[in-house]
Order: C-alpha cells, then structure tokens, then sequence
C-alpha cells in the first residue's frame, strides 16, 4: 500500500513539474516579447515617386522606426522616390524635405515627350537639349540630377523636378519658352 501511495505521489510530482515548466517558459516568452513601439506610416503597396493619396500609407507599430518615421499627416505630399510595400514613411523622402546640395535648385521643366519621361526615374542623371524649330538641338544643361516626376497628366508634355545651378534654371527656363525639350540619359 505504501508502494502505490508513493507511484501516485511521483506521478502528481512530475505532472506539477511539468505545469510549473510550462508556466515558465510561458512567462519568459511574454517578459522576452519586445514592445509593440509606436505606430509610423508604411507603404501600403510599391509605391512610384509622385503625390501620396489615400490608400498608399497604412499605419504600423514598429519596434525601432527610423529617425524621421511620420506618424500621419502623409496625404497629399509629394513622394520624392519610389517606395516598397512595407517600407517606412520618413521626412527626407518627401520633396519638401529633400535637402539639395549647397548652391543647387530645385527646377521644374516639361519635357515634351511624356514617354521619354517613363525611362527615367528620381535619382536618374540626365541631360536636357532643347529645340527650336528649324535649329538643331542644343544642350541646356548637363549632368542634372532628376529630383521627382509628378504624376501632373498633360497633354504638353511631362513634368521634371531638376537638381539644378541658378545658371542652369535660368537657361532652361529660357529654352523651355522657345523651344521643345528633350533629354539624354547619363545615368
């Protein structure tokens, strides 16, 4: 009888081991779990550079968001480039916040054929000819670096933002009013 008192004593004993190890590990998995940290704008879907519409962002917890994250107030700013689905939001993306280089301007201009304007993308360095009817086309500037592409439909053309020197916006603002633009693409 003290034989059988002692097997159901050694059977609750491993069975009340067994609970109180699961306990543990269950306890060190929730103190081990990390903070859900704060919620920060992600791209809902690849996103091209352009204008950001309702839909593009979805709020996300994140556990370490990078310095800049936005937590809301996207809509409706310019995306300066392309983005990957799941990708933080942060400030230098968006075109008001990029920083250009000392002595450099941010400068719009429209090149003529909108289909030129999908082989290049923000990043992208080009060249900018400009013809004037009858005349050969000329070089405006060179070596311009492509800030963003609007998505700005037209039926004149495509919108460019340009990294570029006073002397260079100048030039072609004075060809775009004359003349037709085109581009080269150096990289």
């Amino acid at each position: 009888m003290i034989r059988l008192w002692l097997r159901r004593c050694e059977r609750r004993r491993r069975l009340v081991a067994a609970a109180l190890a699961a306990a543990g590990v269950l306890a060190a998995f929730v103190a081990l779990r990390p903070a859900p940290g704060p919620t920060v704008l992600v791209a809902a879907r690849d996103l091209a550079p352009g204008v950001l519409r309702p839909g593009d962002l979805r709020a996300v917890p994140l556990p370490h968001p990078p310095d800049g994250a936005l937590r809301s107030g996207a809509v409706g700013r310019v995306l300066a480039g392309a983005m990957r689905r799941g990708e933080p939001l942060t400030d230098v993306r968006l075109l008001h916040s990029l920083r250009l280089p000392p002595g450099a301007v941010a400068t719009p201009v429209r090149i003529s054929d909108p289909d030129v304007v999908r082989l290049i993308s923000p990043g992208s360095t080009i060249g900018v000819l400009a013809a004037r009817d009858g005349a050969p086309a000329a070089l405006v500037a060179d070596d311009v670096t492509v800030l963003t592409i609007p998505d700005a439909p037209s039926d004149h053309g495509a919108l460019v933002v340009l990294s570029t020197t006073r002397s260079q916006a100048a030039d072609l603002a004075g060809a775009q009013a004359g003349g037709h633009l085109s581009i080269t693409i150096t990289e």
